[in-house]
């Protein structure tokens, strides 16, 4: 990989983009996930297009309305929609409403665990199936902003406003809170389960340390971060909403507290979406202005995968093993990458 300094024009930056399968879906694209040889690009309209290496698509109905939230484990990708459901679809294109709003209020957020439980919200509700098809929910006291489970256990990180709550479904006793003012829209913990991190409506991002609670003010975006991606291993929290990729160190006990993050693959525009490699300290960044780029985290060296001058980029993905790369913009102009 090549490097390109801050604004070094395109041109300086070895580029990979003859080697990209081009996908025109036609139709907007909120996220894509891979299930086994397929990337499977969910839009916000009704159905999910499928797309084998070849660029070949099939599209399978999932909701009768607007699709608002959508997760996958590489088994399945479980979205929730405007028609008060959450449904799945499995690798060979199988559909199944998992659950009904008894209101039938929007799902606004959809989360799995690797046992099979997963979790969903309405309003200021949120639910947990277990793998054995128990289900609980708990009022929080404001709209759910955010779902994560925990890497260990049956642990639900709820977002909300002034903070996150943390529920063990299984277990009696007062969930915990996490407090801290404004309005929190997502959430993830680390893969070793020792922080909690909630993206902001407010440019920002906030973490706190689990064994004490101790705050970590993670400031200074010029824009919200919408997208959020942890590197192999959990080294780095990488996210978008500035001009280049922020990447916070998270491989110490203190993670990055008093510490400066790394500022990776500088453009003269916003990231949007960014995707780190699940082997590898490589990421995928998409730009406003439509550039995707490749990035060694190590160094910096870029790779140009696509190029500039087109509708933002709204989704990243690798698949599992990370030979391949999928990503679309907001207009539903896709690509495959074949590492």
């Amino acid at each position: 990989m090549s490097q390109a300094g801050p604004g070094g024009g395109q041109a300086s930056i070895a580029s990979i983009t003859d080697r990209v399968t081009p996908v025109s879906l036609g139709a907007p694209v909120s996220s894509v996930h891979f299930l086994r040889d397929n990337a499977v690009f969910v839009g916000a309209e009704e159905s999910v297009a499928f797309v084998d290496k070849a660029g070949e698509i099939g599209r399978v109905a999932t909701h009768g309305g607007g699709i608002l939230c959508a997760v996958s484990d590489g088994k399945r990708v479980v979205s929730g929609g405007d028609d008060g459901k959450v449904v799945a679809v499995d690798a060979e294109g199988e559909v199944a409403v998992l659950a009904t709003d008894a209101k039938r209020r929007w799902i606004d957020c959809v989360a799995l665990h690797g046992d099979g439980a997963f979790a969903w919200s309405a309003g200021k509700t949120a639910f947990v199936r277990s793998g054995k098809g128990e289900e609980k929910s708990l009022e929080v006291p404001s709209t759910v902003g955010g779902l994560a489970f925990a890497p260990k256990g049956l642990r639900l990180a709820i977002a909300h406003y002034n903070g996150a709550t943390l529920w063990f479904p299984n277990m009696t006793g007062t969930p915990e809170s996490l407090t801290w003012a404004g309005s929190q829209l997502g959430v993830t913990f680390s893969p070793d389960n020792r922080f909690l991190v909630t993206a902001m409506h407010e440019p920002a991002l906030h973490g706190w340390r689990l064994a004490d609670s101790r705050h970590m003010r993670m400031s200074g975006y010029p824009g919200r971060v919408r997208s959020m991606a942890w590197s192999a291993g959990g080294k780095f929290l990488a996210t978008s909403g500035a001009d280049s990729v922020i990447a916070w160190p998270f491989a110490s006990k203190d993670g990055p507290m008093g510490k400066e993050p790394a500022m990776l693959a500088p453009l003269p525009v916003r990231a949007t979406v960014v995707a780190c490699h699940p082997k590898q300290d490589i990421l995928a960044a998409g730009y406003e202005d439509g550039t995707i780029l490749m990035v060694r985290m190590e160094d910096g060296g870029e790779l140009l995968v696509r190029r500039n001058g087109n509708p933002p980029v709204a989704a990243l993905a690798w698949n599992a093993d990370g030979s391949r790369l999928a990503f679309a913009d907001e207009q539903g102009d896709a690509g495959l990458l074949a590492l």
